[in-house]
This record gives structure tokens, C-alpha cells and sequence, in this order.
């Protein structure tokens, strides 16, 4: 697919972070951008410097998502591109023990949940309602209907201790990828999914540079943690490249998690 001032395109999770370079790189080609989140500061001031449309969207609520294609269609048209970065994780062993008191607790499962409907559940729903609007429209040039790129994690395939919420649901978007490929092969819908390592995202902004540093100097090469630019490279690439379908990559300067 070429990217162009025709093409509109949709960023979960699109205020900032992953999401937020991939709106900016797109928006760079030209693309009109959707930005769903639930950051209304950061998300209205970033559409507004990209010309694209904001809309307040929880990914975990049907009408939310509804309401954020209807108002995203409305402005700028039908996307032809859906990326997927809305997401959010937490650590709590699956059983664990007081130090102190010797108390036995599990991880509480509304916490399970919650992990899965926002990352699993909330990626396939907007998926589902995108690819959706995308069979609405013809075909391309190069017979490209529509791209879709998700996020999933390099803790899908080695997640540590404390994560088996945030592997599974990350787990879940990678297996979901190749069926879903499959289901929209016929539609000319490409679906890829990126498993990103550790990037310097909203998530780590806030921890001391040394901490940042540590986590850097585990990455084999480039010992460093990964820039959100470089994600939004690939997901661009993704998004271009008309053979690349089913693909599930990993973008981690070659790491493999610690169990901690």
C-alpha cells in the first residue's frame, strides 16, 4: 500500500508512545490519522499538530470503539489502515506468599481480567469493527484493501515472573494474528503484529535513568533501550510491504527475558 494524503488510517493508543510515532510517521507521508485513546490532553494536542481527529475511546467498551469509528469516519474517511498499541500490563505472581506473615494469596482475577479484555479482547474488537468498514471499499492499484499492524510483546514468547496476565494476552493477540490473516485474505486485508522488547515508552519515562540504563545494557545489540521511532519504522514497513502478511516479528535488539 502507498502511503498518501488518500489514505486514512486509525492508532489505538495513538497519544503517545508507539502509537504516537506511528501516527507521526504516517502523518509524514501524508495520511489522515485517527488517534483513539483516552488521553484527551495529549491526544487532542497531538491531532492538532498532525491535522488528524481525536476521539476518546476505551477499547474495553463496544459503544466507546463504535463511537470513535463513527466520529474517526466522519472526519476523515474510511481508514485503510487500523494500528493497534492501546494496551496496558501489571505484575503479580499467579500465587505468592507474605514475607511477613506467611499469608497465601492468588492473583486476584478481575486484575486477569482486565489485562485481557484491554489487550486481547479490546485489539480483536477493533480489528473485527475496522476490517469491517475496510470491506466497504474497493481495492487499490496494487490490490491492497486495507493494513492492519497489532502490538503484542517479546513477553509472548518469554514472559517473566509476575506476567502471566500481560504474556497471555500478549500470547493471545499473536495467535489470533495468522487466522485472522487468513479470515481477511480473501477482503485483500493484510494483518502483521509487532512483539516489541524493552522501549523507551510512557511506561519506562518515569523511572530513574539508571534504571533505564540497566534495562538498556541487557539488550545484546544495541545495548539500549528501543526508540518508539523505530516500532513505527516497522509497523510502516508492515503497513507497505504487500507480501507481508501472517507475520508475527520480533523488535528487540535480539533479547531474551529473565524469569526476573
Amino acid at each position: 500500500m502507498k502511503l498518501s494524503s488518500d489514505i486514512s488510517a486509525v492508532i489505538t493508543g495513538g497519544a503517545s508512545g508507539l502509537g504516537a510515532a506511528t501516527a507521526k510517521r504516517l502523518a509524514s507521508h501524508g495520511v489522515k490519522v485517527a488517534l483513539f485513546d483516552l488521553n484527551e490532553e495529549k491526544g487532542e494536542a497531538l491531532a492538532k499538530e498532525l491535522g488528524g481527529v481525536f476521539c476518546k475511546v476505551n477499547v474495553t467498551d463496544e459503544a466507546s470503539v463504535d463511537a470513535g469509528f463513527e466520529k474517526s469516519r466522519a472526519a476523515i474517511g474510511q481508514e485503510r489502515i487500523l494500528v493497534n498499541c492501546a494496551g496496558t500490563g501489571n505484575a503479580i505472581k499467579t500465587a505468592s506468599r507474605d514475607k511477613e506473615s506467611g499469608e497465601v494469596k492468588h492473583f486476584p482475577l478481575d486484575k486477569f481480567d482486565m489485562i485481557i479484555q484491554i489487550n486481547l479482547v479490546g485489539t480483536f474488537r477493533c480489528i473485527a469493527k475496522s476490517a469491517a468498514g475496510m470491506m466497504t471499499l474497493d481495492p487499490l492499484e496494487d490490490g491492497d484493501r486495507g493494513a492492519i499492524v497489532n502490538t503484542a510483546s517479546v513477553a509472548a514468547e518469554d514472559g517473566q515472573i509476575g506476567q502471566a496476565a500481560y504474556s497471555a494476552s500478549k500470547g493471545g493477540v499473536v495467535g489470533m494474528t495468522l487466522p485472522i490473516a487468513r479470515d481477511l485474505s480473501r477482503e485483500f486485508i493484510r494483518v502483521n503484529t509487532i512483539l516489541p522488547g524493552i522501549f523507551n515508552t510512557p511506561l519506562l519515562q518515569g523511572a530513574p535513568e539508571n534504571v533505564k540504563q540497566a534495562l538498556g545494557a541487557q539488550v545484546p545489540h544495541p545495548a539500549r533501550l528501543g526508540n518508539p521511532e523505530e516500532y513505527a519504522h516497522l509497523a510502516e514497513t508492515m503497513i507497505t510491504n504487500g507480501y507481508f502478511n501472517g507475520e508475527d516479528v520480533r523488535l528487540d535488539g535480539a533479547i531474551r527475558m529473565a524469569p526476573r
